[in-house]
């Protein structure tokens, strides 16, 4: 992660925070941003340190599953903060609500910040300060029938870690939620696996609505001797196999918006009239 892209992502929050950044935040080890003590070590120092009010991931997060059994669920429960990441920080914030109770903050990454317009900025400071959050709106209709209203909670991320996620201690009970999906360099056949295995799984039973987010290049490749339907058809017939109505075209994920969405907090979606309403802020 060049340093500079990390520099203008902080310079995006418009200096209204006190940042504490580790000196060696872009340290590497192979792909990953060092040992797996050592990068549980630093977020539970972060959680645990009272005058940290909240924490936002440097960038996507790769290999987050291999330290969720090392963070200290206890120390989150007794000074609450919003983790904010997305991708695969997504499986940060199921662990987040699942072993803590805490809601958190699905937005852009630090470093996600500076390619992002100044408005998913302020949509990512207004989630940190409790601000309610509005509507997503101009929403097309994807999935199985179904009209009207229906409310749950907001929960999903990266439809990969959602799918890895099943069969572990932190996947949630996603009866009655509203999931949002977002994807990023799966091909077609891939999402239709992923979706495939939550399905036959019973992990989407009772799903209230999908929220469709990006599916940034997740194109069948030339010359590919598989069919070629693109990744958002796969989806559409994925969700009616399974009886799930949703909306797509939401500004989150890989692509070029990323607004912060409350994670856990109350969300009433509009079938009918393409809106998907928060409810509920971030931050209790």
């Amino acid at each position: 992660m060049p340093a500079e892209r990390l520099r203008a992502g902080i310079d995006r929050l418009g200096g209204r925070y006190r940042i504490r950044m580790a000196d060696d935040v872009t340290r590497r080890a192979g792909y990953l941003a060092g040992s797996d003590e050592r990068r549980a070590d630093e977020l539970n120092g972060l959680i645990a340190d009272p005058d940290v009010r909240a924490v936002l991931c440097a960038r996507g997060g790769y290999g987050i599953m291999r330290i969720l059994d090392r963070l200290d669920a206890d120390a989150l429960r007794r000074d609450p903060k919003p983790i904010v990441g997305f991708s695969d920080a997504t499986a940060l914030l199921f662990w987040a609500l699942r072993a803590a109770g805490l809601r958190s903050v699905h937005g852009p990454v630090v470093a996600q910040l500076a390619d992002l317009p100044p408005e998913d900025a302020a949509w990512l400071i207004d989630r940190l300060e409790g601000r309610p959050a509005g509507a997503l709106r101009d929403l097309q209709r994807t999935g199985a029938p179904g009209g009207g209203r229906v409310e749950g909670r907001l929960v999903g991320g990266n439809l990969t870690l959602l799918s890895n996620l099943v069969g572990t201690p932190y996947a949630l009970d996603l009866d009655g939620a509203v999931v949002f999906l977002e994807e990023v360099g799966e091909r077609p056949y891939a999402i239709d696996r992923y979706l495939t295995r939550l399905g036959v799984a019973g992990a989407l039973r009772g799903v209230a609505a999908a929220l469709v987010g990006s599916l940034t290049r997740c194109e069948e490749k030339s010359g590919s001797p598989h069919p070629r339907p693109d990744a958002g058809e796969v989806l559409d017939e994925r969700l009616r196999a399974f009886t799930i109505p949703g909306l797509v075209g939401a500004p989150i994920g890989h692509g070029e918006r990323n607004l912060a969405l409350p994670f856990g907090g109350l969300c009433a979606v509009d079938l009918e009239g393409g809106t998907a309403e928060l409810l509920e802020p971030a931050t209790a």
